[in-house]
């Protein structure tokens, strides 16, 4: 397990343009070194930030982003132009400006495509198997006041998913109840896993997760690592850590 470097921004917006500035980079030298990278984007309104922040600098960025391959850590188990998807959001905010090539763009099976979860974890497992690089460039991950990332909630029964790369969650303590993540495996094969977290609701479990001691039942983030761990954090998701 690496050790994680601890990045503090003033606030948000620094946070946002820092990541931004620091993933254009990554996937400039990766295609650069003749790659096409494989990244893994995750939900939520910091990564809406994100993914409007990257859109808007495209034009002034060397990245090929036809040569860039998209999946998800999580995705919530509901139509697939539902709201409440990760894959829409990033969608509406990134991959419908930059010119992604549709076929390097991996979603989670929705509920109007396949009839259960389940179903949805297998194919998606498939894909990565037969799409997948089997590592990725970068993995962003959020984390919720309750110490989860991606789909992986304390407690949960797929926390100890074992030789599985995506399973099906039910009864999520977060609304949809029913969702597809990747498991602690899936997510340790990373160059880099970068955390992005901002707002003091954060605070409580960013200290949890990055404390000498505890538990991964109890705050699931402290569960994954990659070759470079990253917390990009605001003052005010940082504000409990140990100055």
């Amino acid at each position: 397990m690496t050790t994680p470097d601890v990045r503090r921004h003033d606030d948000a917006d620094v946070l946002v343009g820092d990541v931004a500035s620091a993933l254009l980079d990554r996937l400039e030298t990766a295609q650069a070194r003749g790659e096409v990278p494989q990244i893994g984007l995750t939900g939520g309104s910091i990564a809406e930030q994100l993914h409007r922040e990257l859109a808007r600098r495209a034009a002034d960025s060397s990245v090929d982003w036809s040569r860039v391959v998209f999946w998800w850590g999580d995705e919530r188990f509901v139509p697939r132009d539902s709201p409440d998807r990760n894959a829409l959001q990033a969608r509406e905010a990134l991959l419908d400006h930059v010119g992604v090539d549709e076929a390097n763009v991996h979603e989670v099976p929705a509920s109007d495509e396949v009839a259960t979860a389940e179903e949805s974890a297998e194919a998606y497992s498939a894909k990565m198997r037969s799409e997948g690089a089997g590592f990725f460039e970068v993995l962003m991950l959020g984390i919720g006041p309750d110490g989860h990332c991606a789909s992986l909630f304390p407690g949960h029964p797929a926390l100890d998913a074992r030789d599985a790369i995506a399973v099906a969650v039910h009864d999520s303590p977060k609304p949809p109840p029913d969702r597809v993540t990747l498991t602690f495996e899936a997510m340790d094969r990373c160059r880099a896993v970068w955390f992005i977290a901002s707002g003091d609701g954060k605070a409580d479990a960013v200290a949890r997760a990055l404390a000498p001691e505890g538990t991964i039942a109890e705050t699931p983030a402290r569960g994954v690592s990659g070759d470079e761990t990253v917390w990009w954090l605001d003052d005010a998701a940082a504000s409990r850590l140990p100055s």
